[in-house]
């Protein structure tokens, strides 16, 4: 009998992370994507994270359900949310130190397993729309993307928090010769904002760096 792949005890590494800086190698993984800009507090981006957690359980499931399943095929737990953030060129140009939500743009996705192609990703993508009558759904692509050599730790807390937690990092890759790349930055979210208090949230912080 086949072990369902469950991220949470296989990848402890890339998504469980303590609550102090480390430096991690990410390789190269497979995503289903969707960008958008503006506030996460507005509805388009709820109706993106919507559209991608559609996909991702379409992606699980259908495969049970054909004769043949795709080549190296296996059960797996979705894998959670991920988002990477930065601000626009505008408020970039005219950066004054502080930072509206307005002026954010992100690039939300969701992990997926080596079994997914493109090809498959149409597929369930079809499968998906005829579904759900989203019109995000469309705007879903499919990418494989290496973050390479990185600084991470776990943010306990609020997102409003998360400044402290990144001048921590950023005073540990100073200490060990290490340059962040950009502002940008990813955002791994293992809490459920809808069930969870702000101040017991669990978010994976990472950003870019090279050696000095």
């Amino acid at each position: 009998m086949q072990v369902k792949h469950e991220w949470r005890k296989k990848e402890k590494v890339i998504y469980l992370p303590k609550n102090c800086p480390e430096i991690i190698d990410v390789p190269s993984f497979k995503f289903i994507t969707i960008k958008g800009e503006g506030s996460p507090a507005e509805s388009s981006f709820a109706n993106s994270v919507s559209a991608l957690y559609s996909l991702a359980y379409t992606i699980k499931m259908m495969p049970k359900k054909m004769d043949t399943p795709p080549n190296g095929y296996f059960d797996f737990t979705v894998y959670p949310l991920e988002g990477v953030w930065d601000i626009n060129d505008e408020a970039k140009a005219n950066f004054t130190g502080v930072i509206s939500k307005d002026d954010f743009v992100y690039k939300l996705m969701i992990r997926q397993p080596d079994f997914v192609n493109e090809s498959f990703f149409k597929e369930m993508l079809d499968i998906a729309m005829e579904k759900k009558k989203s019109p995000l759904l469309e705007q879903l692509y499919f990418e494989q993307s290496s973050e390479g050599l990185c600084v991470q730790m776990l943010h306990l807390g609020p997102f409003e928090d998360e400044p402290e937690s990144f001048k921590v990092m950023e005073e540990f890759a100073k200490s060990e010769n290490l340059i962040r790349i950009s502002k940008a930055h990813r955002e791994v979210y293992l809490s459920d904002t809808r069930k969870v208090a702000p101040e017991k949230l669990k978010t994976v912080l990472r950003f870019q760096a090279k050696r000095s």
